[in-house]
This record gives structure tokens, C-alpha cells and sequence, in this order.
């Protein structure tokens, strides 16, 4: 574990539920706590450590508090504004330990050194986190359940099990990418599914089947509040529906172009077909054209027969008209 003189700015950079008031989540404790609170308040982040619940050597509580957002609230003079909407960042991201150890944290729940658990100043409480190491691009998620860190630089701090996880335990700090992935479950420990998202091979750390949605009557909420959670866990299945209803949409759509294209060459082929298809007339004079002339038969009337028998010879004419010569004779008698 890392000591205490590797860790004089993070001793108390997170405003746990000792002083959650600054988040807007929690009512006045009694005057004695209150007196000691002050007395450890650190004058440079106007915040105090939360009293240890849970001493060392004894197995700590999984889960156990309850959903909060937050105010915008103030710490060394910077204003924090806590938000449900997405969340992507770059920077530095360090880890604690010991000395935070059984300590209560901003929701309620009881800090533990080797949970997969991390630190953010606006982040729901409890929610999931992708936290990417960018020297070697280790991967993972978290569950955030804390509010800090607040020192300059800083995007986040994470477990020393998450810092072992992502291999920068023994220098301390990384630069690290982190990403809102979504609300967690209340109850229960989630530390053995966490430690499955670790990814070595540079590829973004996942949840299997997505992050879980928390049921709104669990939620120390407003009832506007509520009624906001409700519609959000909604969401999904809205989601859902609009999606398959759009993949519908473009399958009806393909198989209504596919059914068209059909037609259209179905079209096309009636239409040559209609073009090869004749008349019988036609067909007639294409197959005459096609046979021999000496085969093509001519018929004659009766009637044609006996004018053609009646129809005078041709006369003889001579050569030479009115001349009756030898030679001319012979010619006409060749002739005839």
C-alpha cells in the first residue's frame, strides 16, 4: 500500500459524507461530530475526511447507499457542477488507499482498498467508468462512489487495486482517459464482473450486456426526480423498439425493391417475347420468302386456260414489208 508521506495532497482531496452537504445529499450531523470535523477540516480544500467505519482487518460492507447526483457546490474556490450526461476526459488520475480505508464515501457506501472502485467530482454516485491507461492502454471499468479528486490536474482517483489493475501503482500517477458509461446497482458487489472488463490487447473495456439501470423506487429522490429515473429506464427499451422497428422499416423497404426490380425484368422479358410473336400472315410470307421460286406454286383459273387456248398466234411478219424476195422467204419459212 502506498505510505502516508507518498500521499500528502490526496489525504484529503475528496469530500466524502462528512461534508456532503457540499453535494446537497445529506442532514447536519450531531455538534460533537461536528466539533471534530472542524478540527480536521483541511484549510486548503475547506473539507474534512469522513469518520472510519470500519476498522482494518475487517471484511467492509459492498454496497449499502443510495443514488445521488448533487448541487453544484465549491471547493478551493472552484465550482463543481455534478451531472447524469455523458462524460469524456484526459488527465491525470492517482490512487488511495489505506488512509481512506473503511472510510464512509459521498453515497454511503464504505470505501475498500481492493475494490474495483474510483473517485470523480461530478460524476453520479454510484455509476460506471472506462478508465484507459495511455501509456499502455490498459482498460477498464470502475465503480465511481466518491467525490474528489480536487487537485489540479486531476480527473480522477482510483482504487490501489484499480492502480495495480492498470499498472501505475508503483509511480502513482498515469494519464488516463476516462468515460461515463452509466448508473450502478445499489446493492451487492460488483468487484468480480469489474475485474472481468480488464483489457491488456488496447481495446476499450466493456460491461457485458451494457451498465445496469437502478430502479427508481431505490433512490432517495425528489418525486420529480423519480419520475425523470423512470422515464430514463424507459429509455432502453424505447431504444430498443425504435431500433427494431427501424431495421423492419429497411427490411420492408429491400425486399419492396427486390419485389419492383423483379417486375421490371419480368416486364421486359413479356415484351420481347411479345415482339417475337407474328402474325400468321406474316409468318406465311416470311416462309414463302424463304422457299425456291421454282417451288412456288401459281395457280390458274379455268377460265385464264380457255382464253389462253382461244388467244390468236402472233402474225408473221416479214422482214421487209410488201417485199416477197427469195431470201425473205427462206428467213420466213425458217421462222415459222
Amino acid at each position: 500500500m502506498r505510505s502516508r508521506s507518498r500521499l500528502p495532497e490526496l489525504r484529503y482531496s475528496f469530500a466524502l459524507l462528512g461534508l456532503c452537504a457540499l453535494a446537497g445529499c445529506s442532514s447536519a450531523p450531531p455538534a460533537a461530530h461536528n466539533k471534530i470535523a472542524r478540527s480536521q477540516v483541511d484549510p486548503r480544500y475547506g473539507v474534512a475526511p469522513s469518520p472510519r467505519v470500519v476498522a482494518d482487518g475487517e471484511e467492509v460492507p459492498r454496497g449499502g447507499g443510495y443514488y445521488m447526483v448533487g448541487k453544484p457546490y465549491q471547493i478551493a474556490g472552484k465550482t463543481y457542477y455534478p451531472s447524469e450526461r455523458a462524460y469524456t476526459a484526459t488527465g491525470l488520475a492517482s490512487w488511495y488507499g489505506s488512509d481512506f480505508h473503511g472510510r464512509k464515501t459521498a453515497n454511503g457506501e464504505v470505501f475498500d482498498s481492493a475494490s474495483i472502485s474510483a473517485a470523480h467530482p461530478t460524476m453520479p454516485l454510484p455509476s460506471y467508468a472506462r478508465v484507459t491507461n495511455l501509456r499502455n492502454h490498459r482498460s477498464m471499468i470502475v465503480r465511481v462512489n466518491d467525490r474528489g479528486p480536487y487537485h489540479g490536474g486531476r480527473v480522477m482517483d482510483v482504487s490501489q487495486r484499480v492502480a495495480e489493475a492498470l499498472e501505475f501503482y508503483r509511480v502513482g500517477t498515469a494519464r488516463v482517459k476516462v468515460d461515463f458509461v452509466g448508473r450502478a446497482a445499489l446493492q451487492g458487489s460488483d468487484d468480480a464482473k469489474l475485474l472481468a472488463t480488464l483489457r491488456e490487447d488496447g481495446r476499450p473495456a466493456t460491461l457485458p450486456g451494457g451498465a445496469p439501470i437502478m430502479v427508481a423506487t431505490n433512490l432517495r429522490e425528489t418525486p420529480s426526480r423519480v419520475a425523470r429515473l423512470e422515464r430514463s429506464e424507459e429509455t432502453p427499451q424505447t431504444e430498443r423498439a425504435s431500433s427494431a422497428r427501424a431495421e423492419a422499416r429497411e427490411e420492408e423497404s429491400a425486399s419492396r425493391a427486390e419485389a419492383q426490380s423483379v417486375a421490371r425484368e419480368e416486364r421486359a422479358i413479356s415484351r420481347a417475347e411479345a415482339r417475337e410473336v407474328q402474325s400468321p400472315r406474316r409468318a406465311e410470307a416470311r416462309a414463302i420468302e424463304k422457299e425456291p421460286v421454282s417451288t412456288i406454286p401459281t395457280p390458274i383459273s379455268a377460265k385464264a386456260q380457255a382464253m389462253a387456248k382461244s388467244a390468236p398466234l402472233p402474225p408473221s411478219r416479214p422482214f421487209d414489208l410488201g417485199t416477197a424476195s427469195p431470201r425473205n422467204l427462206r428467213l420466213r419459212q425458217a421462222l415459222n
